[in-house]
């Protein structure tokens, strides 16, 4: 099954789509005069701007590079780049999960600590995580190709990729190649499928391909349609003035 396939099917794996497709419903009689405090609500990610973080050239280039081997273009929907999932983790690396706020980072680092947590845990940021693993990153491609990891053909950047993902490639001492994959694993797939407010799942496409309705208000009229085509345009959270 292709990687596309896979995630096509998220949307799917519910139940399957009966032939007669019945029309959607909208929740009526639902608040209309709810007040919006501005302070609490989210703030929409840049669109096109200049990076915070990925400023460099080869780093964007080689996220972008990783993401489409991960997420690729094809008849079903758009690569994660052109999804805008390149703006997304500037986005995020710009901000609390950027900074860890969320993470205990204090130390110390006990041995066998990892065995116990059953995952790897990180005394460095997510942004510092990048930072070293991108450059790593390259200075690999360079040393085993000649060439920077952007530049190399598909099937390269996919050998190099199912390396760091088996544990056979090491990037270098002070990167734990694995998790570095995995993390780049985990941000696409936010940055796809997340909301647009957050900047990546442009023009919704992630969610238009699962058949993801969005943030809508209610969906109690649905509760009981599991598996059916409800005919829903996708709903961002992005406030329309």
């Amino acid at each position: 099954m292709k990687r596309r396939e896979i995630l096509s099917s998220l949307g799917l794996a519910v139940g399957a789509v009966p032939a007669a497709k019945l029309l959607a419903e909208e929740m009526q009689g639902f608040p209309h005069d709810m007040a919006l405090d501005k302070a609490f609500m989210p703030v929409p990610a840049p669109q096109g701007g200049k990076p915070q973080v990925l400023v460099r050239e080869i780093d964007r280039r080689t996220v972008a590079a990783v993401f489409d081997r991960l997420i690729p273009g094809d008849e079903l929907g758009p690569s994660a780049s052109a999804a805008g999932c390149v703006d997304f983790l500037d986005a995020q690396l710009a901000g609390a999960f950027g900074s860890g706020a969320m993470l205990y980072r204090s130390g110390p680092k006990a041995p066998g600590e990892d065995e116990l947590m059953q995952k790897p845990q990180f005394i460095a940021t997510p942004r510092e995580r990048y930072e070293t693993g991108l450059r790593a990153l390259e200075a690999y491609a360079q040393r085993s190709h000649q060439a920077s990891f952007a530049d190399l053909a598909a099937e390269q950047q996919d050998a190099i990729l199912t390396g760091m993902e088996a544990g056979t490639i090491e990037l270098a001492p002070e990167v734990n190649t694995r998790a570095f994959f995995e993390l780049m694993l985990s941000n696409v797939r936010e940055g796809y499928f997340g909301d647009p407010m957050y900047g990546g799942n442009k023009d919704m496409a992630g969610w238009k391909m699962i058949g993801f309705p969005g943030a809508r208000y209610d969906y109690r009229l649905y509760a009981d349609r599991t598996g059916e085509d409800l005919g829903l345009e996708p709903v961002s959270l992005i406030p329309k003035d």
